[in-house]
């Protein structure tokens, strides 16, 4: 498996990537970064968020999740983006690439700040107001997932 960082999107042109995961904190710029990803390979884009929301922000059952991302990664080629790490062991287990979007805690609040009042493909409603949990679970990602992050990817 390689493992790159973002400065290194260019590069992709000399590198055949075929099934690529892009994980990183919420509001690092894992959909965007998906997105330029997929115009330069040409590779099929499936977003965590829209596998497991709905529009009314409610979730799917685990396994109807599970059961669509399984669909996702049955074809050849894809870019799944999204952190979500109880697939996370799976998508990695199946990946050739993966791109840790590993940035500090303000550029992510920035980040989700950024991205208020935008359609977004990668989510299907449209954010406009501010979910103090979500960012407290942005606030604490670098003190508990980054490292769940991190050992999961030592092992491959």
């Amino acid at each position: 498996m390689k493992c790159l960082c973002s400065s290194l999107l260019l590069l992709l042109t000399d590198i055949i990537v075929k099934k690529v995961i892009v994980i990183g904190c919420p509001g690092s710029g894992k959909s965007t970064f998906a997105r330029r990803l997929k115009s330069v390979t040409g590779l099929p884009i499936f977003h965590l968020d829209m596998m497991y929301w709905n529009e009314d922000r409610t979730t799917i059952s685990k396994e109807m999740f599970l059961d669509r991302l399984g669909s996702a990664m049955s074809n050849s080629e894809w870019i799944i983006d999204g952190n979500y790490m109880s697939s996370m062991e799976m998508r990695i287990n199946e990946c050739d690439t993966v791109f840790f979007l590993d940035y500090p805690t303000q550029v992510c609040i920035d980040g989700i700040e950024k991205r208020k009042g935008t359609i977004r493909s990668d989510m299907p409603w449209v954010e406009n107001g501010t979910d103090e949990e979500f960012v407290n679970f942005i606030k604490n990602f670098n003190l508990k997932t980054r490292f769940d992050v991190i050992s999961l990817l030592k092992k491959y």
